[in-house]
């Protein structure tokens, strides 16, 4: 007896670990195949909602031929076969779009709340009516975009919005084609491209190229280019007095641990540079369970524990930008994103939140390449607007431009919220940028007043060039 016990333990010890690995990829693979769904979900209607709401379409199949193709894994193994349905309201508008993925669960949703916010993934398991079609959700009224001075439109393949004015400029055009068929990157897929830059007649022009499907109101997710947003967000709120990045962000519940908590010694300035010490449990830009899982930003970003001294180590993560958002998150009650892109001429940029409001500036922001061009052009002119308004602080393109502290590897350096390609071959040596997944890119390039947007779905493993592209692009342009 003691035998058969010994040896069936003996067994079931052995047996174990297998079974648990089993257990776990069980549970694994139902996780991502729940993390898929809420991305699909998301994407569909974020990208048709936010088109149809700036007056064009995206049609279901493009957004899987583009944002729902080439992504990242395990989530690209099941995606395309996740089953969707679109849910609209009597007005015709979304309310919804459902992605079954489980026979014993409800589907994953992403409702859409309105022009000024956009699509909100809901939480794993939420209820089929958790979102109402029958209740009209009004469009916001778009302002009307700013006098900007003369401003000249050359676009190719026939996606001009307004008419050549001006003759063209062939080797800048020849650059900008051969990023759109592809040449800056083998397996690159690039969907817009645009070149600001001054005018010889006053003002500025632009040249604008673009792929089948998109054109100037086509609104596609910024990725990580919104932690470059969310930066500014923060100079605006310095600019109005209601914030200092040399400040201990101090939420609420850190203070509760007194003295003892060393998150209390996290400043703004830690934050926008990817310095705050905390750990985070994915390198880099690897943040699902708020993207896609419904978590909402104070479940998922702001409780990690200090691991090193704020300011000591650089780390690249999510957290740090959505920390930054919740410091001035008081300010951003009353002066929401969407009216300062309204100031900026930015009518087609919708920052999204979580289901609690909270907004998820680290990545899920919808622009166009001509808003954030605009964005880009504020840099130009030192924070202020073209009627002469300061709304960053004189100084801040210095502060977000400056490295500070430690620094990633890599062919890049770090200022407050954007990269700079001051170690690029052939680039000048004060551009900087903000760069996002699957190759979102606005590169600001003071010395020569241009700006720089290139719009991609780039699949996992191709990148895109884009200090080639900027070294080319500025050497087709004429001298000044």
């Amino acid at each position: 007896m003691i035998r058969t016990t010994l040896a069936a333990t003996a067994l079931l010890l052995a047996a174990s670990p297998a079974f648990a690995q089993s257990q776990q990829e069980a549970l694994d693979a139902r996780y991502y195949r729940a993390l898929a769904a809420g991305y699909k979900a998301l994407m569909l209607c974020s990208a048709i909602a936010h088109a149809e709401a700036n007056g064009t379409t995206r049609t279901p199949e493009s957004v899987e031929a583009w944002e729902l193709t080439g992504i990242q894994a395990p989530q690209a193994a099941v995606i395309a076969d996740l089953p969707y349905t679109i849910v609209r309201r009597p007005t015709g508008q979304i309310a919804h779009v459902a992605v079954d993925w489980a026979e014993d669960m409800p589907a994953r949703l992403a409702a859409y709340y309105g022009a000024d916010t956009g699509c909100s993934v809901l939480p794993i398991g939420a209820p089929e009516d958790a979102s109402n079609p029958d209740q009209p959700v009004p469009l916001a009224a778009q302002p009307p975009a700013p006098v900007r001075g003369k401003v000249i439109v050359e676009a190719g393949e026939g996606r001009s919005t307004r008419k050549r004015s001006a003759p063209q400029i062939p080797a800048v055009e020849r650059v900008q084609k051969a990023a759109l068929a592809g040449s800056y990157g083998e397996g690159s897929r690039t969907t817009a491209v645009l070149v600001s830059r001054p005018s010889p007649s006053g003002g500025r022009r632009s040249s604008a190229f673009y792929a089948p499907g998109f054109d100037d109101k086509t609104p596609q997710r910024t990725w990580s280019v919104a932690k470059s947003l969310a930066a500014t967000l923060v100079g605006a709120a310095v600019q109005a007095g209601e914030a200092n990045v040399a400040d201990p962000i101090g939420l609420n519940y850190w203070r509760a641990g007194g003295a003892s908590d060393p998150r209390g010694a996290i400043t703004l300035d830690h934050a926008l540079r990817m310095a705050t010490g905390r750990f985070s449990d994915t390198p880099g830009n690897r943040t699902d369970a708020l993207y896609f899982g419904g978590s909402t930003v104070d479940e998922t970003a702001v409780n990690w524990p200090v691991l090193h001294p704020p300011g000591t180590v650089f780390r690249y993560a999510n957290n740090d930008t959505l920390l930054a958002i919740k410091a001035i998150g008081q300010w951003l009650t009353f002066y929401p994103p969407q009216e300062f892109f309204a100031k900026l001429g930015m009518k087609h940029t919708v920052a999204e939140t979580d289901i609690r409001g909270e907004y998820v500036l680290s990545s899920q922001v919808w622009s166009t390449a001509q808003d954030l061009a605009r964005f880009g052009e504020l840099y130009l002119n030192d924070g202020k607007l073209p009627s002469g308004e300061r709304v960053l602080p004189e100084g801040w393109v210095q502060y977000v431009s400056t490295p500070s502290g430690p620094q990633p590897d890599g062919p890049f350096d770090y200022g407050a919220g954007f990269w700079l390609m001051n170690r690029s071959e052939g680039v000048p040596s004060d551009t900087f940028a903000a760069f996002g997944n699957r190759g979102q890119y606005v590169v600001i390039v003071p010395s020569r007043q241009v700006v720089i947007v290139r719009r991609g779905e780039d699949p996992v493993g191709a990148r895109f060039d884009i200090a080639a592209f900027t070294r080319d692009v500025l050497a087709a342009l004429p001298p000044e």
